[in-house]
């Protein structure tokens, strides 16, 4: 099992190529960047090169509770979750240890673009919709135990950068920003990629769809190459009056605007109930079978159990290097 352990050094750490954070890994090169992290290669004990996420913390108490829940979803086991490897405490950052990606799905949109000069073929993209639908579904439904009670999470910053491919297989990654949901809504003091966030939180909570809203809003740039709304706010710009235009589903073929329409309800409740309906959706919109192997996912209360969806997904076939 993953485990978490404390680096004892007060010295604050700089990743750079070459550098050792700790015994056995050395960063090899960045892999991508955001606002409040740095992901790097490198290599582990093991042999094998994996992905060294460094997240910046406000202080001891805000980096002891982002462990805690890391720690409640490294104990999760699903095919489409990026699997975490260990988690280190450093001064003024968490280290969060992952298996490492070929690519992310942004990086293949680009490569479609560039190098093919088109968007993601639809089928393929249906296909990894449907495991990433099926992931989400999974970490939303409330059917886990974290401080002795069953509780759902929201991801809180479902993107096209944060979808990782492995060959067909597309995984969720990034669980900085993720917090348990039981019901109603639920604060989330630091925001996801604003681009993708749902209006409520703008206003400071998640609820039990907020996902899926950014689910429906990955699917539009990638399906489209563009984001359904303006711009939002800049960094340090008031956003809780901030009110975003009905979206702009005009690049889309009109049978999906009505599906992706609903997924990006500004009212929580008139979203889809699942992440599994969104697609399935989408997929009859275009005229294809939901498979014959594939459940779309149901919440069944808080007790009961999610089926989830993987036929689709066996049309994924493509694997970027």
């Amino acid at each position: 099992m993953a485990s978490t352990t404390r680096n004892p050094a007060a010295r604050v750490f700089t990743p750079e190529a070459g550098a050792v954070p700790f015994p056995g890994y050395q960063l090899v090169r960045l892999r991508g960047r955001g606002g409040f992290a740095t992901v790097w290669e490198s290599t582990s004990p093991s042999g094998e090169l994996i992905a060294l996420k460094f997240m910046s913390t406000q202080s001891a108490n805000v980096a002891a509770k982002e462990i805690r829940s890391l720690q409640s979803i490294q104990a999760l086991d699903h095919p489409n979750l990026t699997r975490i490897i260990q988690v280190w405490s450093m001064p003024g950052q968490i280290v969060i240890g992952m298996e490492l990606g070929d690519a992310s799905m942004f990086d293949l949109m680009l490569l479609y673009h560039h190098d093919l000069g088109q968007h993601i073929d639809t089928v393929k993209l249906f296909g990894f919709m449907c495991q990433v639908a099926q992931s989400l579904d999974f970490l939303n439904a409330r059917q886990h135990t974290a401080e002795g009670r069953l509780v759902g999470y929201q991801h809180a910053d479902v993107k096209p950068n944060n979808l990782l491919l492995f060959g067909d297989v597309v995984k969720l990654a990034d669980y900085g920003l993720s917090a348990t949901t039981s019901g109603g809504n639920t604060p989330c003091p630091r925001q996801g990629t604003a681009e993708y966030a749902a209006p409520e939180v703008f206003h400071g909570y998640l609820t039990e769809s907020s996902d899926q809203f950014s689910l429906a809003v990955t699917y539009y740039l990638l399906r489209t190459g563009a984001f359904p709304y303006p711009p939002p706010p800049a960094p340090g710009a008031p956003k809780k009056s901030h009110v975003r235009p009905a979206p702009d589903l005009s690049l889309l073929p009109e049978p999906e605007r009505p599906v992706v329409g609903r997924a990006l309800a500004a009212i929580p409740i008139n979203r889809f109930p699942t992440c599994g309906d969104f697609v399935a959706g989408l997929m009859a919109a275009n005229g294809l079978a939901v498979p014959g192997g594939l459940a779309i996912p149901r919440r069944k209360g808080a007790s009961g159990t999610v089926q989830v969806a993987d036929a689709a997904a066996r049309e994924a076939t493509v694997t970027v290097r």
